[in-house]
């Protein structure tokens, strides 16, 4: 894999094309490449729902806009925010639209409280195949973002799909299309000198 696509893979929004269709192979190799991430324990926890029903995804996308407007609710976001924050209202918009929505379920689901151990271990456990789905997909030419706005409702999700809500942890959505032509650069970031110490915090 090379260093181009690790440090221009994005979080896609509106570059994601709306009116042309994803191939169920593309996805389930995407998928493959996916599930060869570390786990845990190696106890491969992931499980994946993709919708690309039209009418599912429109109740999707429904309750995705409440919970995105709900997490902007109160926020005065940094002028630096701005453009991120109105690509991802742009996303909420055309959510219904993006030819195909995965899920990302992790099997089990954490205690309440938690402590930062289990935490992490759990979440650990998943997002590592996340990203490596999104570098498929990238490698590809097919665009995506990693979201969790949904995750406000997410019971009602899971009742809508059909996942156990008490045996099944959803972790993300990642919306999938193909890109639309567009530049592709690494992202703005600090530089690394300032987010690094050495041996001790300060």
């Amino acid at each position: 894999m090379s260093i181009e696509l690790l440090s221009t893979t994005r979080a896609i929004r509106r570059r994601l094309d709306l009116s042309r269709p994803v191939e169920r192979q593309d996805l389930l190799e995407c998928l493959d490449i996916a599930i060869q991430a570390p786990s845990g324990s190696n106890r491969q926890p992931w499980r994946f729902v993709i919708v690309q029903d039209g009418a599912t995804k429109q109740q999707i996308a429904e309750y995705y806009r409440k919970g995105f407007a709900a997490n902007l609710s109160g926020r005065t976001p940094r002028p630096d925010q701005l453009r991120d924050l109105d690509s991802g209202q742009y996303l909420a918009e055309h959510l219904a639209e993006v030819p195909a929505l995965v899920l990302v379920c992790s099997l089990g689901r954490l205690p309440e409280p938690v402590s930062a151990l289990r935490l992490a271990s759990f979440y650990g456990s998943i997002f590592p195949a996340v990203w490596n789905f999104m570098l498929a997909l990238r490698d590809r030419g097919l665009g995506s973002c990693l979201t969790t706005a949904h995750l406000a409702y997410e019971r009602e999700v899971a009742e809508l799909l059909g996942i156990p809500f008490d045996e099944v942890t959803q972790v993300a959505m990642v919306p999938v299309a193909h890109l639309l032509p567009g530049a592709d650069r690494p992202g703005r970031r600090a530089p690394v000198a300032e987010v690094t110490r050495w041996d001790r915090w300060a």
